[in-house]
């Protein structure tokens, strides 16, 4: 194991921990010699790229009575080895990924041991070593002839004698609809229930977020054995999920509102990025409370686009509102309720019917349309937000991105930029929910009324966001 390159040394001289490094790479050498260390330039989710050090060999595995060499490929962050690895998946072109519950779509590769990383307690070497125990009870990699029947039995033999080479990991062209809800109280409850009776899931991961103050819901699941329903405590069981919902809450008794709110701030610090690490591709929504706030906070904390990190926001009051100008007021328009989820919420209208192909347009306020929205939000008040009723708002939104299904729903959403909003803030606005997440529909000028409560909303929101640990 040669570290004496000019390109090794170069990029070693720029990590945190040099001397280190050093000693974690040579002694990975020692016990796997066949891991080769190299140097190659990381893309990460958002784009930016590095230049790092890389470690890419086989793995020995035995199963069926055979042994296999797995191809992986270990990038060494910059701060390593105080940080874990990214681990990959290096298939050949005639093999294909097998994606489970330590491996994604992509071949990025998820491990309690990366998950829990704490040196000098891990190290590369034991991470290996967990590697190949649950690539040996799962196998990741099959042939292709055989990816219809997934076989694990029908696992490649030329893998023992297989070649690294540069090129990306497969995805499977099938999305795999699985989804994972993070938070075991009621809500959590609720939202497994809600998207098992809407939504069609080929796995639905329940995990029980020890910290929070709304766990203890998934001893009955486990007690009873839903079909389809993974129950876990361990994050990186959601690894692969084309929809992540939180649901977690953790209150503090602290007596400023500020305070209380840090202490969900500090339980997402401890979940989001993880999540967002075992599923790069996913569409967040968060439940969590103030939505609209944690909301913010994910997709600060999570790294992902705007357009994928979503919240519940006043969807179900806007699928209420919708219902009662329908039945009641014989007003076939969908409508939205908008703005922060507090008092300051306001009704509007589109310009479609409730059956019409046209992408639907946010009216601009009228005289006729202004005396029916205010009459059928008044009729909605009194009808309080359940954890059942919530749970179907969520199975609602995830079916239309599972489906990719291009319904507009009111969800908690960047708003900078719409209605000639400045600040960065989140509120629920009308945006078209599909696979990759959500795209607003465009700003309207509102009535004064309404305009004065959006505004109110943004400054308070800005003003809690600014005082608050992220």
């Amino acid at each position: 194991m040669d570290l004496r390159s000019e390109k090794i040394q170069r990029i070693l001289s720029k990590y945190k921990f040099h001397d280190v490094a050093i000693e974690e790479l040579q002694k990975i050498h020692r016990i796997y010699p066949g891991m080769v260390p190299s140097t190659g330039t990381y893309t990460f989710s958002d784009g930016t790229q590095k230049d790092l050090v890389r470690v890419v060999g086989n793995i020995p595995v035995q199963y069926g009575g055979q042994s296999y060499n797995f191809p992986v490929q270990l990038w060494l962050m910059d701060s390593f080895p105080f940080t874990p690895p990214i681990c990959l998946l290096r298939p050949t072109p005639n093999m294909v990924i097998r994606e489970g519950k330590h491996v994604d779509g992509g071949g990025r590769i998820h491990l309690p041991g990366l998950h829990n990383w704490d040196y000098p307690k891990s190290s590369v070497v034991g991470l290996l070593v967990e590697m190949t125990a649950k690539f040996e009870e799962h196998p990741p990699l099959s042939s292709k002839s055989t990816v219809d029947n997934k076989d694990p039995h029908e696992l490649l033999a030329f893998v023992s004698n297989i070649q690294i080479n540069d090129g990306g990991s497969r995805r499977l062209d099938q999305p795999n609809n699985k989804v994972s809800v993070i938070g075991g109280g009621d809500l959590g409850m609720a939202s497994v229930m809600s998207i098992l009776s809407k939504c069609k899931v080929d796995q639905l991961v329940f995990i029980d977020v020890t910290e929070s103050s709304t766990k203890g819901g998934s001893t009955d699941l486990e007690i009873f054995r839903l079909p389809q329903v993974e129950v876990s405590r361990d994050l990186s069981a959601s690894a692969g999920s084309r929809v992540v919902i939180v649901t977690a809450n953790s209150w503090s008794s602290e007596q400023s509102y500020a305070s209380v709110v840090q202490t969900n701030v500090d339980l997402y610090r401890g979940i989001i990025p993880n999540l967002a690490r075992f599923s790069p591709n996913t569409v967040m929504l968060i439940a969590s409370q103030p939505v609209d706030i944690m909301t913010h906070v994910a997709w600060r904390q999570s790294g992902l686009p705007p357009t994928r990190v979503i919240g519940a926001g006043c969807n179900l009051d806007s699928e209420r509102l919708s219902h009662i100008l329908d039945i009641n007021l014989n007003t076939h328009r969908p409508a939205w309720v908008i703005g922060e989820l507090s008092d300051n919420k306001v009704p509007v209208m589109s310009n479609t019917g409730l059956s019409s192909s046209v992408q639907p347009e946010i009216a601009a306020g009228s005289n006729s349309t202004k005396p029916l929205l205010d009459r059928a939000f008044e009729m909605m008040k009194n009808r309080g937000q359940r954890s059942w009723s919530v749970g179907l708002s969520i199975a609602d939104i995830t079916n239309s991105v599972l489906t990719d299904k291009m319904k507009t729903h009111s969800v908690s959403t960047l708003a900078q930029g719409w209605g000639g909003i400045g600040a960065e803030v989140f509120l629920s606005l009308p945006c078209i929910m599909g696979s990759n997440g959500s795209t607003r529909l465009a700003g309207v000028s509102l009535g004064g009324e309404e305009d004065s409560k959006l505004r109110e909303s943004v400054t308070s929101l800005s003003d809690l966001m600014s005082q608050l640990r992220i």
